[in-house]
């Protein structure tokens, strides 16, 4: 959250948990995001490190007007890792295409490999999503 309150966006907590974590708005144009934030903890490789995460078919699936935008955490030691920030379609399209992620029991596990700054998914180059604040660009207030 306060990644994006240092960009100028404003950010909130739904009072009801239907799939996203927090609102992230622009309040002089309205403009919306929702943020879906996944953690998980790392387990150490020889050349860097790995996580997992559980992401919901349902909710992956549910295309809104609205966009949803992933953001994966990694717990690292004592930090946080840079966060991948992948948006709903494009997250879809992975799965759907690339065979990125494996489904079982109404969810997707997808696998991140950390090795030397590359970060790949089930083989595929996730490094673009990086610290990808594309959608939320810097608001000078």
């Amino acid at each position: 959250m306060s990644e994006f309150l240092m960009l100028g966006w404003n950010v909130a907590i739904p009072e009801v948990d239907i799939g996203d974590d927090i609102f992230v708005v622009q309040d002089d144009s309205g403009t919306l995001r929702r943020v879906q934030v996944k953690t998980s903890t790392s387990t150490v490789r020889k050349d860097g490190f790995s996580a997992q995460f559980n992401v919901s078919v349902k909710n992956l699936r549910n295309i809104s007007n609205i966009l949803v935008h992933y953001v994966f955490l990694v717990r690292n030691h004592d930090e946080w890792s840079k966060p991948v920030i992948i948006r709903q379609d494009y997250l879809i399209d992975h799965f759907e295409n690339n065979q990125v992620g494996s489904e079982a029991n109404g969810s997707i596990t997808f696998y991140f490999s950390y090795s030397k700054g590359i970060v790949e998914c089930s083989g595929q180059d996730f490094t673009r999503y990086v610290n990808d604040y594309t959608d939320f660009p810097k608001i000078a207030h």
